[in-house]
């Protein structure tokens, strides 16, 4: 079971530049199990296995890991020539080093720069030419691509002290808290990341044998799967668990397990954008959506899996989360919605 859901934007903004070449998007949804009937509920979210696996079919149909949305065209295996690259560098400061020099052979260039202050470091995007690119999801999976490698190749996860957009706040803008645990900045002067400079000295940890299983499901899985692991968020998440018909641990039990007094948690979930009921709130919708995708639970059922003692709060809850009744949810995944 995947803990996390994609909202629907990101699967519509992954699919523009196919739609705009040409390309059957109604299908490929289809091959990375996601029903197109789903997308019609605005609020509507996907499990991120299927969302990357839509991925890597668009990758692979579009012959373009940019999907349409470039200055260019990146042919598919560009990432992967990247990667073995770096994985003979010595620490984080290397790998970006190298990766830039890399990524700037090619005309537009796309890419980001590292630039070293006096004591931190920031992680900004390059990008000639035109892009084509209106929901920003190019913009922001070179963002999530280029942190979460390093991340992975240091084994931790680089900690975020900012990140900034030279673009205006998007209608999506909400989901940035929950993809980069850090405080947002929009109509920036530049789009990047900014973090301790003393990440830049981490060694590399991953061999070539574990690259090469990486590059199985990577780069998809860096945009659907974050590894949480180092995040308050995903420590209190792991704490929680998944069966709610059980009473959920307090507060207090959960700093006490982080080895942190419930003030400084709270400050810390803060810096995270985010709060303890915020948590439990999308673990429950993430949940239920898990077990709507299945055909077995009846939705009683699943609102028991959930935490919910009556049916009927469960369902005042699951449409506040969604937009949409459960059965209806149902429906849109199973492809049968009327209207």
């Amino acid at each position: 079971m995947s803990d996390l859901t994609v909202s629907r934007h990101f699967v519509q903004a992954a699919l523009v530049g196919a739609e705009t070449l040409g390309f059957d998007t109604r299908e490929m949804l289809r091959e990375a199990g996601i029903s197109p009937d789903l997308l019609r509920i605005e609020m509507a979210r996907v499990s991120s296995d299927q969302f990357s696996h839509l991925m890597q079919v668009l990758w692979n149909r579009m012959g373009d890991e940019f999907m349409g949305l470039g200055p260019r065209r990146a042919r598919t295996g560009t990432f992967a020539t990247m990667c073995a690259l770096v994985i003979d560098c010595l620490n984080l400061k290397s790998v970006y080093r190298q990766a830039f020099r890399f990524s700037r052979l090619f005309e537009p260039m796309v890419a980001m720069e590292l630039e070293i202050g006096e004591d931190n470091a920031q992680l900004v995007t390059r990008m000639e030419g035109e892009i084509h690119d209106p929901s920003f999801f190019l913009r922001e999976s070179i963002l999530v691509i280029w942190h979460r490698l390093g991340s992975w190749l240091i084994g931790q996860p680089i900690e975020l002290e900012k990140a900034e957009f030279d673009y205006p706040r998007p209608a999506h803008g909400d989901e940035y808290r929950h993809i980069f645990h850090c405080p947002l900045a929009f109509d920036s002067d530049k789009t990047a990341l900014t973090f301790d400079k003393r990440f830049l000295s981490a060694p590399v940890i991953r061999d070539k044998p574990e690259m090469q299983q990486f590059l199985k499901t990577s780069p998809a899985d860096l945009l659907s799967r974050p590894d949480e692991s180092n995040t308050f968020t995903g420590r209190i998440r792991a704490l929680i668990g998944r069966d709610f018909a059980k009473p959920l641990p307090d507060f207090e039990w959960i700093a006490a397990e982080l080895h942190t007094s419930p003030q400084t948690l709270r400050r810390r979930l803060k810096q995270e954008n985010t709060s303890f009921q915020e948590i439990k709130d999308l673990l429950r919708r993430d949940m239920a959506i898990y077990y709507l995708s299945r055909q077995e639970p009846p939705i009683n059922d699943i609102a028991a899996k959930v935490g919910f003692t009556e049916p009927s709060t469960f369902h005042r809850a699951f449409k506040k989360w969604t937009g949409v009744t459960p059965g209806a949810y149902r429906e849109g995944e199973r492809g049968n919605l009327s209207g």
